[in-house]
């Protein structure tokens, strides 16, 4: 993965308004299945990881363990964000590929 193209996209789906984040909104957006994919940032706790996957597990939403939190919140032009919910299909394809290659 070519992290820095993947950031950069990222910061494409926050300027389309197809990003959520805080662990509270996502869980509730998965919940209600509004999100196409989850990102967590490699240091987030341990317990907010396994909050949001066995969530994501529940609700068959899929996740991806990504950069820091650091690298996230700067990429959506926010402070440090440990998890990046993704609201669209067509973005959280292009984000999946990408992450995956």
């Amino acid at each position: 993965m070519n992290e820095q193209q993947f950031l950069n996209f990222l910061g494409l789906a926050m300027r389309a308004g197809k990003v959520k984040t805080g662990e509270s909104v996502i869980i509730t957006e998965v919940k209600k299945r509004r999100l196409k994919l989850v990102l967590i940032a490699s240091d987030a706790s341990e317990s907010t990881k396994n909050n949001i996957i066995n969530k994501c597990n529940s609700y068959q939403t899929p996740y991806r363990i990504v950069s820091d939190r650091n690298d996230l919140g700067d990429a959506l032009g926010k402070g440090a964000r440990v998890n990046v919910g993704i609201t669209d299909q067509g973005f959280a394809k292009k984000l999946m590929s990408m992450i995956d290659e």
